[in-house]
């Protein structure tokens, strides 16, 4: 296979992976605290070929001899935009959104029989009960959410419940009111390390497992920087014009590619028929 086919076949393949995310943004555009994913590409390795003896290497040229030939370009890195997205009020007790950007809810997530702390922007919990005559406040997915002191488990039997602005979860027993717990809130000092794990949560990655590396990463937010709207849920962040327009760039670049090598083949064809 010729130079140009292999630069074009390699890039179409890491376009159909960036049309993979362009559709995965836009299927989640109603999805509750879901962050929008960029894609960014860098070229592959290039080769130098020595033109010295080409005439349009003139005497005094500034720009480096010879021509750079690359051999494509690869999806460099999957970024996650962690900003704000819209507010929604829904009135329920259990809805939270988070009010500032990179902030996230921590979660206990139970894989293969291994626990870990996820984080997530999603904040439409519910209670399920234990059995125990305790109930467990959970994310939609039923993952425990984590307060002060590990997962928010409290005694059943209140009468209502409430969620604070500062994050307080507060139950009514017989008309008096008595604060259960506080949600654990994180910022994500450096939101592009994050790994994307599925269901709207993230985690960290394995180079910075140990309590060092985590803190450079995810930070606990102090009461008074921790602010959430009870009674409202977090918008997805994607615009769906700009997605419409990457969606477009991208066939476009995905057919010129296609269009490179049927006009390499074409033109094999005719050298072959040379006489």
């Amino acid at each position: 296979m010729s130079r140009m086919s292999i630069q074009a076949a390699v890039t179409m393949g890491q376009l159909q992976n960036k049309l993979d995310i362009i559709g995965n943004n836009m299927s989640n555009v109603g999805t509750t605290g879901y962050k929008s994913q960029q894609a960014d590409f860098s070229s592959l390795l290039f080769q130098q070929i020595d033109n010295l003896k080409d005439p349009a290497n003139a005497e005094g040229r500034l720009t480096p001899d010879g021509i750079r030939i690359g051999t494509g370009a690869k999806l460099g890195t999957v970024s996650r935009d962690l900003a704000q997205g819209a507010l929604t009020s829904t009135g329920r007790a259990l809805d939270v959104a988070l009010v500032n950007s990179n902030q996230l809810f921590q979660i206990s997530v139970t894989e293969n029989g291994i626990n870990e702390t996820q984080f997530t922007r999603s904040g439409n919990f519910y209670l399920s009960p234990n059995g125990d005559g305790q109930v467990t406040l959970t994310t939609s997915d039923g993952n425990p959410v984590i307060g002060e002191n590990g997962p928010i488990m409290f005694a059943d039997g209140f009468e209502s419940i409430s969620i604070t602005s500062n994050g307080l979860i507060q139950t009514t027993r017989n008309g008096n009111q008595q604060v259960e717990d506080q949600l654990s809130i994180v910022e994500a000092v450096r939101p592009r390390m994050l790994e994307s794990v599925g269901n709207n949560n993230f985690r960290l990655p394995q180079v910075a497992q140990t309590e060092f590396n985590a803190n450079e990463i995810i930070q606990q937010v102090v009461d008074n920087a921790l602010e959430v709207k009870s009674g409202s849920l977090e918008s997805s962040n994607v615009d769906l014009s700009k997605q419409m327009s990457e969606l477009l760039l991208t066939q476009r670049a995905y057919q010129m590619n296609a269009r490179s090598i049927s006009m390499n083949d074409q033109m094999s064809g005719l050298i072959n028929q040379l006489r």
